[in-house]
C-alpha cells in the first residue's frame, strides 16, 4: 500500500472538512518505523473510530518544510486536528492503549458473538506511545 496516497474514509465523505476525525501522519519515507506507524494507525482507526475519518500521510523526506505547520520535531508523529483539541502522538503507535489514551478514545473489548462493549475511556497520557 502506498502511504503517500492513502486517504481513509469509512462513511463515504471524501473531504477533510466533512470528516469527524482528521488525522495527519508525518513520516520519513518508507522507513520501518514509518511503515509500522502507518499500519498501526490504520488498524486503530478501523477498530476504534466509528464514523468518517480522513488520514493524510506527509512524507518529510519529500518536503521537510511541511513539518513547520504542525511543529513536527520527531518522526513518525501523528497529529489529530479534528476533533479538537489538537493532539500529537510520537512513535510507531504500537502501544494501542497509550495511543487510545492520547486520542481520548474508549478502550473496547470483544465478547462472544462479536459484540463490542465500551470498557471505559482510557486516561490521557503523555510521552512516547511506542
Amino acid at each position: 500500500m502506498n502511504m503517500r496516497t492513502y486517504f481513509a474514509d469509512i462513511s463515504g465523505q471524501t473531504t477533510p472538512e466533512l470528516a469527524q476525525w482528521r488525522l495527519t501522519l508525518y513520516v520519513a519515507g518508507q522507513s520501518p518505523k514509518s511503515l509500522q506507524a502507518f499500519q498501526n494507525l490504520v488498524a486503530i482507526c478501523n477498530r476504534h473510530i466509528h464514523g468518517a475519518y480522513f488520514l493524510e500521510i506527509v512524507d518529510l523526506l519529500e518536503d521537510p518544510r511541511l513539518a513547520k505547520a504542525d511543529q513536527i520535531f520527531a518522526i513518525p508523529t501523528l497529529v489529530r486536528h479534528v476533533p479538537i483539541p489538537v493532539v500529537k502522538v510520537i512513535g510507531d503507535l504500537s502501544n494501542t492503549e497509550r495511543v487510545l489514551a492520547a486520542l481520548n478514545l474508549p478502550a473496547l473489548t470483544l465478547v462472544a458473538g462479536g459484540t463490542r462493549h465500551i470498557v471505559g475511556m482510557a486516561s490521557r497520557c503523555t510521552g512516547d506511545p511506542s
